[in-house]
């Protein structure tokens, strides 16, 4: 399996090679010498074919950034590496090499057909980014083990695969094994699976075939899930009330409340604590499907503000390109008038009156533009300030949905220091009845002990509940801020941009009639 060209030095893929390369496969008529000419954007190439080039190293190719075809085969390639800019290649071809690792392919998302014919791969593997993976050629390599071939049945899109020369083709069960566990199958190794043979497979090994589908189908519903726990999270997050519709923040109070937990062992205390977290949570419903209407109506006001946006630029657009069909088509008609003129006074004060016509549309263009910036400024002012009401709103209703559960916290605080000091006159007086661990009991040493347990876990709460507060609003005006910002500064890039677009084609425009002015008249 290694490729050996002794006649040959190894080659760096440079862009001397490339160039040559695409030369070598252009068209060798007029367009090639066009094509030789003119210097070659490698963007706008599709399909490139490097085979027999000796090459060593695969680089160089950041800037085929369209390409759907490369052929890489029949070189001495160690590694699959510097493809990652490839993102729309569909068909890659690097049999015949001398890789010993599947890998580098994370970004091919789109590709299709990827053969990896005569290398030294061991492990099938590092595929998973293929989703609509169709043909897969990994003969002639070294891979040995039969349960590998498991890893394909996550490509739904394989249909054609090649694993002959490979040590686990010479297994006596190796055709079976391999239409069993593909089924979706319809080219092994150069032939097409016949009905026959894919029903004798899956009766062979339909028992194992069953366990691993159980297996399959739990691990693709917890994945879902997870999936869509994540996207929900996301969203409430988008909303700034992620972890409000439980009893997270209830529970977070005490996950660093050593002394509340330790009290929470007290007699009554079990009850009291359900009922404060029963009505605490209600509170954090409340803040959580507020939040959640407050973002519908942000989403809004965003999207109303886009589409008005998007439909001010458009019809200034077309009123700029209608501007420019009604010059160019005088323009046109004036250049054609002085070529056939032959009388200087004549053709001078033709080409007064174009320039004059192209300084007319540098005014017209620049005016729709300040029009536009106006326009577009009074559009973003209103929604700047609706969008920071809505904020403002949001805020104070939070503070104030808030406010109940410091009050809930109040209450509980009032009621267990109640319930510890009674705890502790009894201990005193020998008139507990219930047991208490011994870490609960080294509290009740005296009632400033017990008053300082209470009120610390109480500062904990406390704490909890400000900053979540704090979290919420400080997050929320960052957004504001951040949206607003953007805005203003998405604005002037393209007012900035749109000017340089006018100044270029009024320049290119001007620089047509100059040359022919000092060019086409004097000939």
């Amino acid at each position: 399996m290694n490729q050996l060209y002794e006649s040959k030095e190894p080659r760096v893929l440079d862009d001397e090679l490339l160039k040559l390369a695409m030369a070598e496969q252009g068209p060798q008529e007029e367009a090639g010498q066009l094509t030789k000419q003119e210097s070659i954007l490698f963007k706008d190439v599709l399909s490139l074919q490097l085979d027999f080039q000796n090459i060593l190293r695969i680089d160089n190719l950041w800037q085929f950034e369209n390409l759907r075809k490369l052929q890489l085969d029949n070189n001495i390639i160690e590694r699959i590496e510097g493809l990652e800019n490839l993102t729309h290649l569909v068909w890659l071809d690097l049999s015949f090499n001398n890789i010993e690792t599947i890998e580098g392919l994370d970004t091919l998302v789109n590709l299709e057909d990827l053969s990896l014919f005569n290398n030294r791969i061991s492990k099938i593997d590092s595929l998973d980014a293929l989703v609509k993976l169709q043909v897969l050629s990994l003969g002639n390599n070294d891979i040995f083990n039969m349960m590998n071939v498991i890893y394909l049945r996550r490509f739904k899109d394989l249909r054609t695969l090649t694993l002959s020369g490979n040590p686990i083709s010479e297994a006596e069960d190796y055709k079976m094994f391999i239409c069993a566990y593909l089924p979706d199958l319809v080219y092994l190794d150069f032939r097409r699976i016949d009905d026959l043979t894919a029903k004798v497979a899956e009766m062979k090994h339909q028992y194992t075939i069953d366990e691993l589908k159980q297996r399959e189908n739990l691990a693709q519903a917890q994945q879902k899930e997870a999936q869509e726990q994540r996207v929900k999270l996301e969203t409430h997050k988008a909303g700034f009330i992620e972890h409000l519709d439980g009893t997270f923040l209830f529970d977070s109070m005490y996950t660093e409340d050593m002394e509340g937990n330790k009290l929470s062992h007290l007699p009554g205390v079990g009850e009291l604590l359900e009922t404060y977290k029963d009505k605490f949570v209600i509170i954090c419903l409340n803040i959580f499907e507020y939040g959640l209407k407050q973002q519908e109506k942000r989403k809004l006001e965003i999207d109303t503000f886009s589409e008005c946006i998007q439909d001010a630029i458009h019809e200034n657009q077309e009123r700029g390109k209608q501007k420019i069909a009604e010059f160019e088509e005088k323009h046109l008609l004036n250049l054609s008038a002085i070529r056939d003129e032959s009388e200087m006074p004549v053709i001078e004060m033709k080409i007064v009156e174009c320039g004059e016509n192209i300084t007319q549309l540098f005014n017209v263009l620049m005016t729709l533009e300040m029009q536009l910036v106006e326009q577009l400024e009074e559009t973003i002012n209103i929604f700047e300030r609706n969008i920071i009401d809505l904020v403002g709103l949001f805020v104070e209703n939070v503070q104030s949905l808030i406010l109940p559960c410091r009050d809930l916290e109040n209450h509980h605080h009032e009621k267990l220091l109640e319930i510890s000091i009674n705890t502790l006159e009894k201990i005193v007086k020998g008139e507990l009845d219930e047991d208490l661990p011994d870490d609960v009991r080294a509290l009740f040493v005296d009632k400033d002990t017990i008053v300082n347990a209470v009120g610390a876990s109480h500062d904990i709460h406390l704490l909890k509940i400000d900053n979540r507060e704090d979290e919420l609003i400080t997050r929320l005006n960052s957004w504001c801020t951040h949206l607003v910002d953007k805005i203003h500064t998405d604005e002037i890039t393209r007012n900035r941009k749109r000017v340089k677009e006018i100044n270029q084609y009024i320049d290119h425009m001007q620089n047509e009639l100059d040359n022919l002015e000092f060019g086409d008249i004097l000939d």
